[in-house]
C-alpha cells in the first residue's frame, strides 16, 4: 500500500576477481534491442526500459555513481549494472559486468574505491573496486545470514551493514527428529509481514574496515529480536554516521509480536561506538520517526516524524534536534505537507527536501534561521531523492510519460538537466499520449483534482472508451508516477481516456482532505470517484457507454465496492489484490494498527460508530446488486490483503451469473515483479476491456 517497493533479485553466481566488464558470459542481461512498430507502448517495451536504482555523489561531487537494471523477458529474470558519469552527464562508463546484479554501490568517502552488494553461490558480500572497475575484491566475508545493505563510515575506518538474524524457534523441542517437517507453530501476532513469514530479522553491525577486510563485529541490537531498518520499507536510509564516526543514528521500532502489530511507534537512537551506549532522541514521540540525517559540523540531527501512533498516512514533520541542548524542533509546523528525503545544505544553514503539493513531487528548501520554505522546482513531474554535488543538487525524477532519470539541480533557480539519458533512445520510439490536469467540484463543494491521459494521436470528433482509474494506498496521491504494471501511458496506447482522480484521503492537498478517508472507506472518496468520471462523461470525446473502472489494493476494494454502487455506469471492472470483505481483512491481514485506524477498530464492537459505519461498507455487503462483468487478480504471497479475499468476489460473480475472471499467481507478492508474470498481467489486462468496452 505504498508507492514504491525496492525489489532486490539475486542470481546466485561464481565471482572472479577480475575486472568485470571483461567477462563474456552468455547469461549477461544487457540493454535489449527492441522494436517499437508504430510508435505503441507495449507491454514487451515497457519491459524494456532502463531502471535507474541506487545513486550517489562522489566525495568531492563531481560524478555520480549509479545502477540501471534491465530485465530479459525469455529467462524471466532481470540484472542491474554499475555505472559512472560526470555531474554534467558527460564520460559515462559502465563499470561492472555480470551475470548477476550489483547493488547498494556507494563511494568509500576516501574517493578511492567503490564499494558494492554482491552475491555468488555463497551467499551476499561486499565487494570493493578501483574507479574504473577494476581490481574488483571481496571485503566481507560474514558466515551467517545474508548482507542486506551496508555504508562507510567517514573516516573509512570501519563499515556498518545489515543481515538478518535468525529468529529463535522456540518450539524446536517438538521438532526434534522431525528434520523434514513443513509445520510452523505460532502463538503470537506479527508471524509474517507483506511477503515474508518473519523467520529472520534485519539488524545493524559495525565492523572494524582496515582497507581490506572486516574484523571484530558488534550487533548493536543483540539479544533482541527488534528490526532495525524496519520491514518492509526501510534501508540504509534508516540508518547513517556522524560526521567524526563516532556516533550511529538509527531508525527502530522496539517491539515484537502483538505490541508490533498495533503499533508504528518507532525512535531515532543514536548509539555511541566507542562506549556502547545508547539515547533515545524521539522518546515520547509517539508516530513513526525515521531517516535521520546528521548536519556536516555534527552538531544537528534531522528526521521525518509522524506524530500520532498507528497511523501510517500521518502528516511526515521535519524535525530537528539540537545534539547539545537535546531541544527538538518542528519546523514544519506551520507546512501542510509532507517532508521527505532531507538532506544538510553545505553550510547546514538549510534543509533541501522532497514534498508533494497537488500531486506533483518537487525540491524545497527550509532556512533554518527563520524556518521559511521555499519551492526549487517547479513542473508537472516527481523528484523522488535529492542530493548535493559540487555545483548544485544532484536529483531523481519521473512523470507519467518518463522512467526515472538522474538530473543536475540549480537550487537557485531551480533549471533542471537530465544527464543519464538512459531510457532517451527508446522513450524517442514511443508515442505518448497528452497528460492534463482538471478541477472538478466534488459533491460536497469542493475543488477535486484529476489526471487525464489521452490516447496517442487523439481526435477531439472521435469518442474514446474510458477507465475509471482507482488509486491505492488508500494514503497514496495520484502523482506523476512512472508504473511497470499501472502505467497510464501504456493504458492510453490501447485506445483508452483515463481518469485518475485524486480523490478523498490522499496526501499532498492538505491535512483534512487526506484524513477524510480514516474511518468513511465508503463515503466521500467513493462520492469523488463518481463525479470525477461523471463530469468526463460530459466531454463530447468520452464514450458513456463504454466505461470500465480498475484498481488495485485500496483500489481493488473502490473497484469491489462500485460494482454494487455504480448504478450502471460501467461495463466492467479489474480489482488487483484488494479488499473484498472488510470483516474478514481485519482478522487476516498483518499490520493490525492500520485496520484499527483506517476502519476504525474491530467488527465485534458493536458500540464503535465508525468502525460499524466501515463494516456496513464492506463491498461483499453489496453483492446482490452486481450486475457487470468483473474480473480478479490476486496472488499467494501477498500478506498484506490475502489471495482469499480475491477467491471470494471472483466465487462471489460466478454465483451470481456475472461473466468473471481469476488471475492468480502463485509466486507473486502485493506486486506482480517477474517479466514473465508483468506481461502476462498486462494481456489479461487489455484484453478484459478490450471484451467489454471496445466495439
Amino acid at each position: 500500500m505504498k508507492k514504491y517497493f525496492l525489489l532486490a533479485v539475486i542470481i546466485a553466481v561464481s565471482i572472479v576477481s577480475c575486472k568485470p566488464r571483461e567477462s563474456a558470459d552468455k547469461d549477461i542481461i544487457g540493454k535489449p534491442e527492441v522494436e517499437v512498430k508504430d510508435g505503441k507502448l507495449t507491454p514487451e517495451v515497457l519491459w524494456s526500459f532502463g531502471r535507474i536504482g541506487d545513486v550517489s555523489v562522489s566525495p568531492d561531487g563531481k560524478k555520480v555513481l549509479y545502477t540501471v537494471k534491465y530485465f530479459d523477458i525469455k529467462s524471466n529474470k532481470g540484472n542491474a549494472e554499475i555505472y559512472s558519469m560526470n555531474i554534467d552527464g558527460s564520460e559515462k562508463e559502465r563499470l561492472t559486468t555480470t551475470a548477476a546484479s550489483e547493488w547498494n554501490a556507494v563511494w568509500r568517502p576516501d574517493g578511492k574505491k567503490i564499494g558494492f552488494c554482491y552475491a555468488d553461490d555463497k551467499g551476499v558480500q561486499i565487494y570493493e573496486m578501483d574507479l574504473d572497475g577494476d581490481n574488483r575484491k571481496q571485503i566481507s566475508e560474514v558466515n551467517e545470514g545474508d548482507i542486506e545493505s551496508f555504508s562507510y563510515s567517514p573516516d573509512s575506518k570501519k563499515i556498518l551493514y545489515v543481515r538478518a538474524i535468525a529468529k529463535k524457534d522456540k518450539f524446536a523441542y517438538l521438532k526434534e527428529g522431525l528434520d523434514k517437517t513443513s509445520g510452523r507453530i505460532n502463538d503470537d501476532l506479527a508471524y509474517r509481514h507483506w511477503d515474508n513469514w518473519v523467520d529472520n530479522i534485519p539488524q545493524p553491525f559495525v565492523a572494524d574496515f582496515d582497507g581490506k577486510k572486516l574484523s571484530n563485529p558488534i550487533n548493536l541490537l543483540v539479544g533482541t529480536e527488534y528490526e532495525s531498518p524496519m520491514r518492509p520499507w526501510g534501508g540504509m536510509e534508516q540508518i547513517t554516521w556522524s560526521p567524526d564516526s563516532k556516533k550511529i543514528a538509527y531508525t527502530c521500532r522496539k517491539k515484537v509480536g502483538k505490541a508490533y502489530a498495533f503499533s508504528t511507534n518507532s525512535d531515532i537512537y543514536l548509539y555511541d561506538v566507542a562506549s556502547k551506549t545508547l539515547v533515545n532522541i524521539s522518546e515520547g514521540m509517539m508516530g513513526y520517526d525515521q531517516n535521520p540525517v546528521f548536519s556536516h559540523n555534527g552538531k544537528l540531527l534531522a528526521w521525518e516524524s509522524m506524530e500520532r501512533d498507528g497511523y501510517e498516512a500521518d502528516k511526515q514533520r521535519l524535525m530537528v534536534c539540537d545534539l547539545a541542548t537535546k531541544k527538538v524542533t518542528d519546523f514544519s509546523k506551520n507546512f501542510d505537507q509532507n517532508s521527505n528525503k532531507l538532506v544538510f545544505a553545505k553550510d547546514d544553514k538549510s534543509i533541501y527536501f522532497i514534498s508533494d503539493h497537488f500531486a506533483v513531487d518537487n525540491i524545497y528548501q527550509l532556512t533554518l534561521a527563520d524556518t521559511s520554505i521555499r519551492q526549487i522546482t517547479k513542473g508537472v513531474h516527481d523528484f523522488t531523492a535529492v542530493m548535493l554535488s559540487s555545483k548544485g543538487l544532484i536529483g531523481t525524477k519521473m512523470s507519467m510519460s518518463m522512467p526515472v532519470e538522474i538530473y543536475s539541480v540549480d537550487p537557485n533557480s531551480g533549471a533542471e538537466k537530465n544527464i543519464s539519458n538512459e531510457n532517451k533512445e527508446l522513450l524517442a520510439k514511443v508515442k505518448m499520449g497528452k497528460v492534463e490536469q482538471r478541477w472538478f467540484k466534488a459533491s460536497d463543494g469542493k475543488n477535486l483534482h484529476s489526471w487525464i491521459i489521452y490516447p496517442p494521436d487523439f481526435d477531439s470528433t472521435k469518442k474514446y472508451p474510458t477507465i475509471l482509474y482507482c488509486e491505492g494506498g488508500p494514503q497514496s496521491t495520484v502523482s506523476q508516477f512512472w508504473s511497470y504494471r499501472w502505467n497510464f501511458q501504456i493504458m492510453a496506447a490501447n485506445g483508452y481516456i483515463i481518469v485518475a482522480p485524486n480523490r478523498r484521503g490522499l496526501p499532498g492537498f492538505g491535512g483534512e482532505w487526506n484524513e477524510a478517508i480514516s474511518g468513511d472507506y465508503g463515503g466521500q472518496c467513493m462520492r469523488d470517484y463518481l463525479t470525477s468520471i461523471d463530469e468526463m462523461c460530459k466531454m463530447p470525446y468520452v464514450d458513456k457507454d463504454r466505461l470500465g473502472s480498475v484498481g488495485a489494493s485500496f483500489g481493488g476494494f473502490s473497484v469491489y465496492w462500485l460494482a454494487g454502487n455504480h448504478n450502471k455506469r460501467f461495463k466492467c471492472f479489474i480489482a488487483h489484490n484488494g479488499m473484498f470483505n472488510l470483516e474478514q481483512q481485519y482478522l487476516e491481514t498483518e499490520e493490525m494498527w492500520f485496520v484499527n485506524w483506517d476502519l476504525g477498530g474491530a467488527y465485534w464492537d458493536k458500540n464503535n460508530k465508525t468502525a460499524q459505519r466501515s463494516y456496513a461498507n464492506s463491498p461483499h455487503k453489496f453483492v446482490d446488486k452486481w450486475d457487470t462483468p468483473l474480473m480478479v487478480i490476486h496472488s499467494e504471497f501477498d500478506y498484506r490483503i490475502v489471495a482469499s479475499q480475491g477467491m471470494a468476489a471472483y466465487n462471489a460473480a460466478l454465483i451470481r451469473d456475472i461473466p468473471a475472471r481469476y488471475l492468480y499467481f502463485p509466486d507473486e507478492t502485493h506486486w506482480v515483479l517477474k517479466p514473465q508474470n508483468g506481461i502476462l498481467w498486462q494481456r489479461n489486462f487489455f484484453d478484459w476491456l478490450d471484451k467489454w468496452l471496445k466495439k
